[in-house]
């Protein structure tokens, strides 16, 4: 069965004036978590989904106004509408893959196979076939930039260890953390070609000191401070115990 494409997103506001959109139709374990935030004087997108449907055609949320596109990532499920933007950001290491993404370099081989969807986007999809169209940032982020939107700040936060050029954003006027996937309430990868198990340590360690009220991730549910410590702490444990 193949999804028309004015079905393919699901939208949901949760406050903060920010808007959860989702490809309900992607298994839960690869559908990257897309966060739409409002600013006095443009708009923030984190994440862009697969790209197998077009998110500037069928979410207008995301032409009402100027806005930026942020890459956590640059992971296929991350990054694939980012060429639809006028403004794209990246963290310099992973500059020159949102530039010219191959099946490779953005995890879609060996990952994308139509056994990762509940249904189908709409032809001419055929993942066999599927790729990231290049998109050249027009901001090159590292750590401690700060994304203005008017009345609202983003601290960039380098996180590697998932991927060399992940970021997580942090609000400090309201303690909101979005993440990417260095941390989510779910299985965590660190295993992909590009990730570095010493690095994911000391991000780690770094967010664990991290005033955090909310955490909105790459995948899965948002959760609150006492989840975030002990996702976190038992991360943490885990590869103490593992290194005796």
């Amino acid at each position: 069965m193949r999804i028309k494409p004015e079905d393919w997103y699901s939208l949901r506001k949760i406050g903060d004036d920010i808007t959860f959109i989702e490809e309900p139709f992607i298994k839960e374990f690869f559908r990257c978590n897309i966060w739409h935030v409002r600013g006095r004087d443009r708009d923030m997108l984190v994440d862009s989904g697969m790209g197998v449907v077009s998110l500037t055609e069928w979410v207008p949320l995301v032409t009402e106004r100027p806005l930026l596109a942020v890459a956590s990532h640059t992971h296929f499920d991350h990054i694939g509408c980012h060429h639809e933007f006028e403004h794209r950001a990246v963290h310099g290491a992973e500059a020159d893959i949102l530039a010219q993404p191959t099946r490779a370099n953005t995890l879609a081989d060996p990952y994308v196979t139509d056994e990762i969807f509940d249904a189908l986007p709409p032809e001419p999809y055929c993942s066999t076939s599927y790729n990231v169209e290049g998109a050249t940032a027009t901001r090159v982020l590292a750590d401690g930039d700060v994304i203005d939107l008017g009345d609202r700040h983003f601290e960039v936060i380098h996180t590697p260890g998932h991927s060399p050029g992940g970021i997580a954003l942090y609000e400090k006027k309201t303690q909101i953390l979005f993440s990417g996937d260095i941390l989510y309430d779910g299985p965590l990868i660190e295993d992909t070609y590009h990730a570095d198990a010493a690095d994911y340590l000391r991000s780690m360690e770094r967010l664990l000191e991290l005033p955090v009220s909310q955490v909105h991730g790459g995948h899965f549910g948002s959760f609150g401070q006492d989840r975030y410590r002990e996702l976190i702490s038992g991360w943490l444990d885990e590869k103490q115990r593992a290194a005796k």
